[in-house]
């Protein structure tokens, strides 16, 4: 059934994703984004988080892909790099480097900005899509607002040239990212502030972007694609640097994004600053590979990233009309890669509702609310996981100070344990990478005995000295390349 006019308003990739929805059951869809839209793949001012890596999750690539077909054969030939992060990754945990080893999961490494464009050259192609550019939303349409019939009509907008203008529809979605008005609007026209979970762990991160060297002049030892370096678990005295969750990670054209981060560690913000931290970062690979390539960019640093829930489907009279995605409803800690990812969750949906109601009304919109906090629940128990950890955390999510103690203590050292155990248990490296694509949720794993068997194992084998892929390669020596996916039996590899 096709309905009238769907205004998105946000033309990223959560709006992208809704208005490739929209096209199939809206006569006219129509994108007002405030940027112009570059052509090419290029950095925008309403996307900065676009110049620090992104992780397009298992989950949200197949969403994607459902939205749109070839999507992901489009991000290769564009120059997106199919991968498998356990081969290609050379990953550095508490004891050292990790074994190489064949995994299950894979990923397609690029930027933020060449997703977009391949997003918006797709969407493009649908001809109920109208991408209006440098076009910025000012508020929103409705009636009886605040009442059991108050329902969103439409929004009003802003163009380049200064007019305001009124557009009437029959759904609204809000793709307007952390900055979003929406909620102010609402109360504007009388409908309640929905209440909102945080949790704020004062995560910071800084990024500058490389250019590799012609692969003739790589130096011999990089085997590898991607260098991850995770925090020390060392209570001795330290550099600040070995508390980094550290990322030298690929993009197309050869290039690579050198990023830094951490909870609650002040962090460089010039070149000066940010080329000598990388140095300090314990494995001494990470600045080595920093210094062999050509930085192209400053620095960018970025501090929003709260976690931040707004519960629309609390609401005794949530407005109907309208339906928001990404980071406007759910946004998290972008250290865990789940925003991309939840939000074409958010917009499959969506589209599965508008096939099973023929009407829009009150029924339809409270259903969209239940089935999208049932899905947003799974990546944000993920982020609370980690981020409750910190005594420096702030927010309506902070549990008890005991329950944060054992969470400090044993966070990381659980997730070293699991992907240790992973190397030679092939179900509990199958069932944690379905959690970490959010593919399962931590509530599932939680209560999977056969995965904590694994788990438990492992770490006895481990202290018999009768486990079979070594591990714990020293982090002052380059990773080693060994692939020990049919190891059965040890002999000295280190290098």
């Amino acid at each position: 059934m096709n309905r009238g006019t769907a205004v998105v308003a946000g033309g990223s990739i959560a709006g992208l994703c809704a208005a490739g929805v929209l096209a199939r059951h809206f006569e006219k869809v129509i994108v007002l984004e405030r940027d112009q839209l570059p052509p090419n793949a290029e950095h925008r001012r309403g996307v900065p988080q676009s110049k620090h890596p992104h992780f397009l999750l298992n989950s949200g690539r197949r969403a994607i892909g459902e939205i749109f077909p070839g999507f992901e054969d489009a991000l290769i030939a564009a120059g997106g790099m199919l991968l498998m992060p356990s081969m290609d990754a050379a990953y550095c945990e508490n004891d050292g480097w990790a074994p190489r080893k064949r995994g299950s999961m894979t990923m397609v490494y690029s930027s933020r900005v060449l997703i977009e464009r391949v997003l918006r050259d797709m969407a493009r192609r649908f001809p109920a899509i109208e991408l209006r550019e440098g076009t910025t939303v000012t508020g929103l349409l409705s009636v009886d607002g605040g009442t059991p019939t108050g329902h969103i009509t439409g929004v009003e907008h802003r163009t380049a040239d200064g007019d305001v203008t009124r557009i009437p529809a029959d759904l609204v979605v809000d793709a307007l990212g952390r900055g979003s008005s929406t909620v102010d609007w609402l109360a504007a026209d009388g409908w309640p502030t929905p209440p909102e979970k945080t949790l704020d762990a004062k995560v910071t991160y800084t990024s500058r972007w490389y250019d590799l060297p012609p692969t003739a002049q790589r130096p011999t030892a990089w085997w590898w694609k991607h260098l991850i370096i995770t925090p020390t678990q060392n209570p001795d005295n330290h550099p600040a640097e070995h508390d980094f969750l550290s990322n030298f990670f690929p993009i197309e054209g050869d290039r690579a994004i050198v990023c830094l981060g951490s909870w609650g560690i002040p962090m460089p913000r010039d070149v000066e600053a940010f080329e000598s931290a990388a140095d300090r970062v314990r494995a001494t690979a990470f600045g080595a590979a920093a210094r062999a390539c050509t930085p192209t960019s400053p620095v960018h640093l970025t501090r929003s990233t709260g976690n931040k829930w707004r519960r629309f489907d609390l609401l005794d009279t949530p407005p109907t009309g309208l339906v928001c995605i990404g980071d406007s409803i759910c946004a998290f800690n972008p250290f865990y890669a789940q925003g991309m990812s939840s939000a074409a969750r958010s917009a499959l949906i969506l589209g599965d509702m508008l096939r099973e109601y023929d009407v829009c009304d009150a029924a339809f919109f409270r259903k969209f609310l239940t089935r999208q906090k049932r899905s947003l629940a799974v990546p944000w128990m993920l982020a609370m996981a980690r981020d409750q950890a910190y005594d420096f955390a702030t927010g309506t999510e902070l549990p008890p100070r005991w329950r944060r103690r054992i969470a400090a203590r044993l966070s990381w050292p659980l997730f070293n344990a699991i992907n240790a155990a992973s190397r030679e248990d092939a179900y509990v490296e199958r069932t944690f990478a379905e959690v970490f694509n959010l593919d399962k949720s931590l509530r599932r794993l939680a209560a999977d005995p056969r995965f904590w068997y694994g788990v438990a194992r492992y770490k006895l084998r481990q202290r018999l000295g009768r486990t079979v892929i070594p591990g714990g390669f020293d982090q002052h020596r380059d990773p080693p390349a060994t692939d020990y996916t049919d190891y059965t039996g040890y002999t000295d590899y280190a290098t």
